[in-house]
C-alpha cells in the first residue's frame, strides 16, 4: 500500500479565468477561490482538485500537451462531448465507443489534453 496519495494537480496558465470557465461549462465542478491575493481557483471534481494559477513563467499554450492527460470520468460521455463541442473545443481524438466504454480526447483553451472516459459496467467490474 502506498504511503502517499495524489489529490490534486496545479494547472499554470496565463489565462486561468478562461480555463476555469471552460472546465466549469464542460464538467460542472464545484468552484472555490483560495483566500488572499493573489489567490487561485480550485475546481473540485468529487474530491480531486484542479488548482488554476496565473503564472508568468509559462506560455499561452502547452508546447507538449501529450506529457500529461487529464482523465475525466463522466457518467454520460455523449452529453459531456456535446458540451465540449458547444464550447468550440478541438478534438485530438473524437469520442468513440470502445467495447461499450466511451473515450475521447479534447483540447482545452491552453492546449492541454483532456480525456473523457465513461467506462462500461463490465469494464468497471473487471477493474474490481
Amino acid at each position: 500500500m502506498a504511503d502517499a496519495t495524489i489529490g490534486s494537480i496545479l494547472l499554470a496558465s496565463t489565462h486561468p479565468d478562461r480555463l476555469r470557465d471552460w472546465y466549469t461549462a464542460a464538467f460542472s465542478p464545484k468552484v472555490e477561490r483560495t483566500p488572499g491575493e493573489p489567490g487561485y481557483d480550485v475546481l473540485d471534481f468529487d474530491g480531486f482538485y484542479i488548482m488554476l494559477d496565473r503564472r508568468d513563467d509559462v506560455g499561452d499554450t502547452n508546447p507538449e500537451p501529450g506529457r500529461v492527460l487529464l482523465n475525466v470520468e463522466v457518467t454520460d460521455a455523449r452529453a459531456a462531448a456535446h458540451r465540449i463541442d458547444e464550447l468550440g473545443a478541438t478534438w485530438l481524438s473524437p469520442l468513440e465507443d470502445r467495447d461499450g466504454s466511451w473515450f475521447g480526447t479534447a483540447v482545452d483553451p491552453d492546449g492541454n489534453y483532456v480525456q473523457i472516459i465513461q467506462l462500461s459496467a463490465q469494464a468497471r467490474a473487471e477493474m474490481s
